[in-house]
């Protein structure tokens, strides 16, 4: 079905592609007959978090240094999926494994969400996977430097309570499970 609330776009020019950003100008005309000619876009591939319980109970977060606020951040394993991911799942179960050397486990898919879908072309998939144990150990890329913190719930529903978790796409996902989990 058509979205009668869909813009028109009237023209398109990438202003800047790299790996990590994509930027775009787009002209479009709204469903009214107004024109916007500078309506900025910024594509990126999707992303995947998994909100991992271990056999114990525990959840399985990670801590790392994030540059765009100077902070060290608790924070979900999570990642790109990238093009050779056979879906979201297999970049959440991927995503896992290299951050934390965890996996296994039941999973299912919890959370679809955008980080801005005003401006973003990419959804962010949110997994849930129950079970999960110490199958290897980390395997890091040479830009990332991660610590694995097994944590009981109540720390991580501090955590939140605390604002000590950063990032949108995983606070909301972990909101929504303690409401559907409460302590």
């Amino acid at each position: 079905m058509d979205d009668p609330k869909k813009w028109t776009v009237l023209k398109s020019e990438y202003l800047f592609r790299r790996p990590w950003l994509t930027a775009r100008r787009d002209h479009v005309r709204l469903p009214n007959g107004h024109e916007n000619d500078e309506f900025y876009i910024l594509e990126y591939p999707n992303w995947c978090n998994v909100i991992a319980r271990t056999v114990q109970g525990e959840f399985v977060m990670i801590r790392q240094y994030r540059h765009g606020l100077g902070l060290t951040c608790y924070e979900l394993p999570a990642g790109v999926v990238d093009p050779e991911d056979a879906s979201p799942l297999h970049a959440a179960q991927r995503e896992l494994l290299e951050e934390t050397g965890f996996g296994g486990g039941t999973w299912q898919p919890f959370a679809t969400l955008s980080a801005n879908p005003s401006a973003m072309t990419n959804l962010n998939f949110t997994f849930v996977a129950v079970g999960v144990e110490r199958i290897d150990a980390p395997h890091l890329e040479p830009t990332e430097d991660i610590d694995v913190c097994l944590m009981q719930p109540d720390e991580v529903r501090q955590l939140l309570a605390d604002d000590a978790i950063k990032q949108s796409l995983m606070a909301a996902p972990l909101w929504k499970y303690f409401c559907l989990h409460p302590l």
